[in-house]
């Protein structure tokens, strides 16, 4: 059997997660803790007892998460699990240096550093409310970039996130963003949602992160992850730290590829993937793309408890 290791990108945040893990295991709560240090700042108290809008703001949300996942991640290690149980590790988005930290390719201070400042850029590049993103259900990728071109119309709209089969979600200006949106269900789109985000991620209006990003990682030291880390970029595996640092700047205006990731997983022989972190939305993607797959999450104490009975 074949594993891969997976961590959630933004938009699987809520109150009180990684709350129980730090309570049941020390390794869990000295992640907490260290990103605290990090950021000089209560941020567990947010996590834990705050207001969600505030969690959500992007320079929030994007630390938290990777908190929250490299916590679940120390206490699947107090159990016996290594990364050398996976062959493979792969993040949504911030879910990657999620990945890349589990992996030892930088520190988890270094994590929520470069979390924080991704964040910051993100939402310092658009103006907050002339900017947009939109859930195209029921469309193809190669349909739903038709569409966004389709509504562009000297703005920008793009497909930004390839989820699965059934999901891809377009970025960009937010007029273009509602035309897409309406354009999609001419198209055959089942349902066209706005999402409740603070800015477009992944599309031409976060050059500005990307170059934040490109200065940021410059002054990071980045090691050779212990297994190769399937890339947002390539949807395929990177092991080198020059390339790594080079596909997270691409990563900020690029399309986030899960469904060619995960399908590329499963073309070189994985056969179960791990959630670790808040939620389980990647594991009903993968079961969109790759229904093979088993699927395992790992967020609470309850289910690490279980993990030996996988190894």
């Amino acid at each position: 059997m074949s594993r891969a290791f997976v961590f959630p990108g933004q938009g699987a945040q809520f109150i009180g997660m990684g709350r129980e893990l730090a309570a049941a295991y020390p390794e869990a709560k000295a992640v907490f803790q260290e990103v605290d240090e990090a950021l000089g700042e209560d941020l567990s108290k947010l996590i834990w007892e705050g207001d969600a809008d505030t969690l959500t703001r992007t320079h929030n949300a994007q630390p938290a998460l990777m908190a929250t996942s490299l916590a679940a991640f120390r206490a699947l290690e107090k159990e016996g699990v290594t990364i050398d149980n996976a062959a493979y590790v792969a993040g949504h988005s911030l879910g990657e240096y999620s990945a890349l930290a589990a992996a030892g390719s930088f520190s988890v201070t270094d994590a929520a550093r470069l979390l924080r400042i991704r964040g910051l850029a993100m939402q310092k590049a658009v103006p907050r409310g002339e900017g947009a993103m939109a859930a195209l259900l029921g469309l193809d990728f190669d349909t739903a970039v038709k569409v966004a071109e389709e509504a562009a119309q000297g703005q920008v709209c793009q497909a930004a996130n390839d989820n699965d089969p059934m999901q891809v979600v377009v970025s960009g200006d937010r007029a273009a963003v509602e035309r897409a949106a309406e354009i999609a269900k001419t198209h055959g789109a089942k349902r066209a949602i706005i999402l409740p985000v603070s800015a477009p991620f992944h599309c031409a209006l976060m050059a500005p992160a990307a170059e934040a990003m490109a200065q940021a990682l410059d002054d990071v030291d980045l090691r050779s992850p212990a297994v190769p880390v399937v890339s947002n970029v390539l949807a395929g595996p990177v092991s080198d730290p020059t390339s790594i640092r080079s596909l997270l700047v691409q990563q900020v205006t690029g399309v986030v590829r899960w469904r060619e990731s995960v399908m590329w997983m499963a073309a070189n022989g994985v056969t179960e993937i791990w959630e670790i972190g808040a939620g389980k939305a990647l594991s009903a993607m993968v079961r969109r793309i790759a229904r093979d797959i088993e699927c395992r999450t790992f967020g609470t104490p309850a289910e690490v408890s279980t993990v030996m009975e996988s190894i």
